[in-house]
């Protein structure tokens, strides 16, 4: 069990060093899809790594230079409306190209589409499969009635089509369903979340106190959550994501040393947990939330969050408990292991972030 429980801990401390060179990345895609009285707009913002992926000599980079933008939109229009099928009762619409717009603070391209339609449908189906070359790439849809937002999906994996009927909004099950789903996955795709908590519990204690600790952190993210989500508050991400490597940081230094006399790890939670607050809302910010279930949509994701967090206790609490309880000398060791790779992430992420 004991060397079962050490070689768990070093799988952790190799995917503390592979995370730090990857961050808190995901391949992302943003779809607005407007139906109209006699047409359909779809939108779509989508990164230039992505993007330059199928263009022969062309770098990412180049894809926010207006004159590239010019001599490449045809062949970009033409991939993506080749990747995108919108069937309007059975009937399969054609799109055209409207306008392409960079997006330089993003890096992204957004594309706007309109498929002209004779009739209103009772039913449309959308099959979408944007970049194939990479299969964890998600595109979240937001479908408007009108100015209404009224439905969200997203495309992933397999999941590449949905049906979905004008002016039946998604019900509220729905909603909770997908984003608690979203906040789940927002945790176990962010490696800088995950470190921040493993950091938090590398000391160990009682499992009331460590319940403690998270409570006061999922509390703090709730509240600038809230704020950002609804606009009332919302610090550019240049300055939030710097803090976030930092606070990492901070919990590795402070897991390496050992606490003195006081454990200011609640401290820790609340006050940086505020700003993480901040990093967890980019995700609803970008997929908007439903205006008939504006509260189930925030508590459902933070309740994500929270499960994201419950598995990570469960996983790295117990293996340092048992472990320290059969072999203090080993522990000690691991756990300034632990607290070094987590350490060196955050400080490699800050100056990555900054500069």
């Amino acid at each position: 069990m004991k060397r079962t429980i050490y070689f768990l801990l070093c799988g952790l401390l190799l995917y503390l060093t592979r995370a730090t060179c990857h961050g808190h990345e995901e391949p992302t895609s943003f779809a607005n899809l407007e139906i109209g009285s006699d047409s359909i707009d779809l939108t779509i913002s989508a990164s230039n790594l992505d993007l330059a992926h199928d263009l022969k000599d062309i770098e990412p980079k180049m894809l926010l230079d207006a004159n590239v933008i010019k001599n490449t939109q045809d062949e970009l229009s033409n991939i993506l409306l080749s990747r995108i099928k919108l069937l309007s009762d059975g009937r399969i619409l054609t799109g055209k190209l409207v306008s392409v717009s960079p997006i330089p603070e993003k890096r992204d391209l957004s594309f706007k589409f309109r498929y002209p339609m004779t009739a209103h449908p009772k039913e449309f189906q959308m099959e979408c499969h944007l970049f194939p070359y990479d299969p964890r790439h998600r595109t979240y849809l937001n479908i408007y009635q009108g100015k209404s937002l009224f439905q969200q999906l997203t495309f992933e994996g397999k999941v590449s089509s949905f049906v979905f009927r004008p002016n039946e909004p998604q019900s509220i099950l729905l909603v909770i369903r997908e984003f608690t789903y979203e906040g789940i996955h927002h945790i176990f795709i962010g490696p800088d979340h995950i470190l921040f908590v493993i950091g938090l519990l590398l000391l160990g204690g009682s499992i009331s106190q460590l319940l403690r600790i998270l409570t006061a952190f999922t509390l703090a993210h709730s509240i600038t959550l809230g704020l950002a989500t609804f606009r009332l508050l919302s610090p550019p991400a240049s300055i939030i994501e710097p803090i976030i490597a930092l606070s990492i940081v901070v919990v590795g230094i402070h897991a390496f040393y050992g606490q003195k006399q006081r454990d200011p790890r609640m401290l820790f939670a609340f006050g940086f947990g505020l700003i993480h607050g901040f990093g967890f809302a980019s995700v609803l910010q970008e997929m908007e939330l439903p205006a008939h279930a504006l509260g189930w949509s925030l508590l459902a994701f933070n309740v994500g969050v929270e499960i994201g967090q419950a598995c990570i206790l469960v996983a790295v609490a117990p293996a340092l408990a048992i472990l320290a309880k059969n072999s203090p000398v080993l522990a000690r060791r691991l756990t300034h292991g632990l607290a070094l790779g987590v350490t060196t992430a955050g400080a490699f992420w800050f100056f990555q972030r900054v500069f």
